[in-house]
């Protein structure tokens, strides 16, 4: 072992009882860090999930302009020939042609403006959750049937049951009337009460024949395995668009920007308190550094006469900086390890979350996603704040005269 090195590891446990109150802040804080973080984006991986599997999907291919605009004319052509495309293709089955279009739904007692979605009956299950989230009745049988399933509060709104009728009345994407009598057979509840009384699903073949699509839709949803699929899948599904026709490919990023500007807030504010842990461990490590130069100010003197340069002991001093912060990180990473891979097995709940859950949408309890960022993120911004803390006492000794320092103490 290299005698400097050998030299920093000894001087480091000069105080034993020092140095492990150090160490031991360090590896609390790694610990803390690394399941906070590992949390944290388990909690996102949830909740784009959870968003996503609602209705939007983590892929569409849409008409220029239509993300924005909504309007009918941007429809997709044959959209059912290229979804039955890439469904063979990307080799699953997670892709579903959409329509859609605005309509006034009327009961025999009340009439409300809703979104009504033309959807494959035996596809949408694979690209969204409100085909299991079906509380009374069924969801739809057959793409031509004259049947609708309408959410929990459009129900009640419309005071409405299983076998009641409605009627929907809209323009069609000629500009014709568009009319249409069909029968609730079906009730959902996503516990999104937006989505609920501001969303109704037909088959995708009596959606065409009631708004003049010829063939056409304006959304084709796919989801991926996992997110970290989505940039290779939407690849793919760019390169799979027919040649000359203008189509377009989103991402789950552009379909719900909202989503990803409240994670983006949702973490800024985190590594702020992250930050204030990481200064405190700083300061707790430039104190025991500072308190260990000062006590060996009339060592340093002497070395220092003999011909030792301030730089070479500055080095020594960031050593042995360096050589508690591994300690603290590689501790502090292994017992974060620990400790998060219990709670990705058990999950991780505390009092009052099942109510704050459910008003979001989500499980009960949440778990942590380990990865090798998560594992070293935190501990590695912890070391780099040790080293800077170390600068000032290290920093010290260029100013260091010998003479005066052999005689302190």
């Amino acid at each position: 072992m290299n005698i400097v090195l050998r030299l920093a590891w000894r001087n480091i446990w000069r105080h034993p009882r020092r140095t492990w109150l150090t160490t031991g802040a360090m590896v609390f804080s790694n610990t803390l860090l690394v399941f906070m973080i590992s949390l944290q984006f388990g909690m996102y991986d949830l909740m784009i999930n959870n968003t996503l599997q609602s209705f939007s999907g983590h892929l569409q291919v849409q008409a220029p302009g239509y993300k924005d605009d909504l309007k009918m004319r941007q429809s997709v052509p044959d959209i059912q020939k290229l979804a039955a495309r890439y469904r063979e293709d990307f080799g699953f089955q997670n892709v579903a042609a959409r329509g859609a279009a605005f309509a006034l739904a009327s009961s025999e007692e009340r009439s409300f403006g809703i979104q009504v979605y033309g959807v494959e009956p035996a596809f949408e299950p694979g690209v969204s959750n409100i085909p299991g989230l079906v509380q009374e009745g069924h969801f739809l049988d057959g793409i031509d049937a004259t049947e609708i399933v309408i959410g929990k509060v459009l129900a009640r709104n419309l005071r409405v049951g299983i076998g009641d009728e409605l009627t929907l009345l809209g323009t069609g994407r000629d500009g014709s009337f568009a009319a249409a009598i069909v029968s609730i057979v079906g009730i959902f509840d996503t516990s999104i009460p937006d989505l609920d009384r501001s969303i109704a699903e037909i088959p995708l073949g009596l959606f065409q024949d009631m708004f003049a699509m010829d063939g056409a839709g304006h959304q084709l949803v796919m989801t991926t395995p996992d997110l970290s699929d989505v940039p290779a899948a939407k690849l793919q599904a760019e390169k799979l668009l027919p040649f000359g026709s203008g189509l377009v490919v989103h991402d789950w990023e552009a379909l719900q920007p909202g989503l990803k500007q409240a994670i983006q807030a949702d973490l800024t504010s985190a590594w702020f308190m992250y930050g204030v842990l990481v200064i405190l461990v700083a300061f707790s490590v430039m104190n025991t550094q500072l308190m260990s130069v000062l006590e060996r100010t009339r060592e340093f003197g002497i070395v220092m006469s003999l011909g030792l340069t301030p730089g070479r002991l500055g080095r020594l001093v960031m050593l042995e900086t360096a050589l508690m912060g591994i300690v603290g990180l590689v501790l502090g990473a292994l017992l974060g390890a620990l400790v998060t891979s219990w709670f990705t097995v058990n999950g991780f709940a505390y009092p009052g979350m099942d109510e704050m859950a459910a008003a979001f949408n989500l499980p009960a309890r949440m778990y942590p996603t380990v990865t090798p960022g998560t594992l070293i993120a935190g501990p590695a911004i912890v070391f780099a704040g040790t080293l800077a803390s170390a600068l000032y006492p290290a920093l010290r000794l260029y100013w260091l005269q010998p003479v005066e320092a052999m005689r302190a103490g």
